[in-house]
């Protein structure tokens, strides 16, 4: 991990794309700005983490309905 101290107005460059500007510093915390390419996602750390479980509940889940129909079609068909 990477420890630097930054001043108001100050900022840090990740990758040569992203770049994170401190905006104010204040008794509850550090606001931050941050600046990346559309195709780069930026998210805080809980809201990551919600769509991380979100897409591992999905990807657990039962086998979508088209399955189910189609076994159904199968079992109405007359057998030939």
């Amino acid at each position: 991990m990477l420890v630097i101290t930054r001043k108001i107005d100050q900022s840090i460059i990740i990758d040569g794309r992203i770049e994170v500007v401190v905006i104010a510093i204040t008794k509850d915390g550090v606001r931050l700005g941050i600046s990346a390419p559309k195709e780069i996602q930026v998210h805080r750390r809980e809201v990551f983490e919600a769509i991380a479980e979100a897409n591992r509940a999905a990807s657990t889940q039962a086998p979508p309905a088209v399955q189910d129909a189609a076994v159904l079609l199968r079992a109405r068909l007359p057998k030939v």
